[in-house]
């Protein structure tokens, strides 16, 4: 009997998948304690190694690249994690520098004028008069912490201002760079006086000094005590421009103050403690010249 060319084939096929079958039959129950192989089984082994080498090189290659994928999300949480630990630590040092950099501003303050007759009240700046190139301050302190009008304002470098408003808990403080602050002034190497007033930029003009006073740059000037303001010795500023014309007989001088008002942070408010006294005489001649009219 003959059989077709497709039944041919067909059968070819079956026969193959027989024997394949039958192949790995016997090499899974082959009994290992055996170290030999057949003919066969070495020729199946050769066949089959690899494609079992391909499909152990996918699957390890899958193992690593999803194992990989695991260890960088959880490195990147872990980095998440230490960078906000690092914020805290970067946050926490700032503050203990600037708690450091304020101390040794508010020492410099408390050590200002140990000699002067004076009550200190420390304060802070809390605001600025933004259309006046800050010639006008407000500080922390009023009425209730013993702050009284007129009072001088300092820092560790020198002369501020003086208080010109009050509140109970806030003043406002005119400082020297205001035209309408003057003050009687002197130059400390050669005590020749003065009016200085406060102009813009950051600066101010000493008037009415002699034209023959031989002032020159970088003279200090203080101010005199006199008109019953700022108490004597505290340093304004220094020279920084001399103007001297032909004719007249003053000098105009331009003084760079030695307070930085565009980083001042805190002053200190100078109280007399000989104000109740005078507060007393006022009200004893207020009292007899009401008796006299009487």
């Amino acid at each position: 009997m003959r059989f077709g060319e497709g039944e041919g084939q067909k059968i070819k096929v079956i026969l193959n998948i027989l024997v394949c079958a039958i192949a790995l039959y016997r090499v899974s129950t082959r009994d290992f304690e055996k170290q030999e192989t057949s003919a066969f089984e070495n020729i199946m082994i050769d066949f089959f190694a690899p494609m079992q080498k391909s499909v152990t090189f996918v699957h390890n290659s899958f193992n690593s690249v999803f194992d990989n994928y695991i260890a960088n999300v959880n490195a990147s949480k872990e980095n998440a994690k230490l960078q906000m630990v690092m914020s805290d630590l970067k946050s926490q040092i700032f503050s203990y520098k600037e708690m450091e950099l304020e101390n040794i501003r508010l020492k410099g303050l408390l050590d200002f004028g140990e000699d002067l007759p004076y009550k200190k009240v420390l304060a802070q700046v809390v605001a600025r008069d933004a259309s006046s190139d800050f010639r006008v301050l407000r500080i922390n302190k009023g009425l209730s912490d013993g702050l009284k009008l007129q009072a001088t304002v300092v820092t560790g470098s020198g002369l501020v201002g003086f208080v010109y408003r009050l509140t109970d808990h806030f003043a406002d403080v005119l400082t020297i760079l205001d035209p309408n602050n003057r003050v009687d002034s002197l130059v400390k190497r050669i005590r020749a006086h003065g009016i200085i007033e406060g102009d813009s930029d950051l600066r101010c003009l000493m008037k009415y000094v002699n034209r023959t006073e031989p002032i020159i740059l970088n003279d200090e000037v203080l101010t005199s005590g006199l008109g019953n303001l700022y108490p004597k010795g505290i340093l304004i500023g220094k020279v920084s421009k001399i103007e001297r014309q032909s004719y007249g007989m003053t000098q105009e001088i331009e003084i760079s103050p030695v307070v930085n008002f565009g980083k001042l942070e805190e002053v200190i408010v100078l109280v007399s403690e000989g104000d109740k006294k005078k507060d007393l005489e006022w009200e004893a001649l207020d009292s007899n010249a009401e008796e006299k009219n009487k």
